[in-house]
């Protein structure tokens, strides 16, 4: 089946949101991070059904808006076992940081689903697979659909890019091996959906990215 994927750059860090949807409008919403009315009002436009949300990772500016969404369309959140307490920690999930943006205080957001190990998610028509990335964040996923060929992969890699690695529980080696084991073994012309900026490809990272050279 036909998927497409709408990217939303939301709040004053632009961070990617993105929705992904079928030829009968069921959709999957990742990283609703700010913006909640915004994004409510385009789904509701595009008459888009959304079944769930899925989190790459916990920082603030990727879970803002969770809440928001999933009470408005009563569906379930999902996050990785290890980011669990980071939902409701303003200082593993960054949001303590940032007093003086109102917006960015983030209530500890709600979820139903905890993901203990990497496996393939068949919902509805939505078949894909969540494989473990960490190095930015020690619970950070990649979701991986193999038939759309593209992957949405939070703040793990950038175009030309890597994700941070100076914040709580981050890792320059534990990312680089994610990238590398999980990323770059994919088919060069898969789309790689970043947290962050332009999409990308395995292809145009493995010839350009200056932090992959040693791969």
């Amino acid at each position: 089946m036909k998927l497409s994927t709408r990217t939303y750059p939301l709040g004053p860090i632009q961070t990617n949101c993105y929705i992904v949807s079928n030829s009968s409008k069921q959709c999957l919403i990742f990283d609703p991070g700010e913006e909640g009315e915004r994004l409510i009002r385009d789904i509701k436009a595009n008459q888009l059904k959304p079944l769930a949300i899925f989190l790459t990772h916990t920082h603030f500016d990727h879970i803002g808006a969770v809440n928001e969404v999933r009470d408005a369309f009563n569906i379930p959140v999902y996050v990785h076992e290890k980011e669990v307490a980071w939902l409701a920690d303003p200082m593993k999930n960054g949001s303590g940081k940032y007093a003086e943006l109102p917006n960015y205080i983030v209530d500890e957001p709600q979820y139903e689903h905890i993901i203990r190990g990497e496996q393939v998610f068949t919902i509805e028509d939505f078949t894909f697979k969540a494989v473990f990335t960490p190095g930015h964040s020690p619970g950070s996923i990649s979701y991986i659909f193999e038939e759309g060929g593209f992957a949405i992969v939070g703040d793990t890699l950038f175009e030309g890019s890597i994700g941070r690695t100076d914040l709580i529980g981050g890792s320059m080696p534990v990312l680089l091996q994610s990238i590398h084991d999980k990323l770059l073994t994919l088919p060069e012309d898969t789309i790689i959906y970043p947290g962050h900026g332009d999409y990308t490809t395995p292809a145009a990272e493995m010839e350009a990215n200056p932090f992959l050279n040693g791969f």
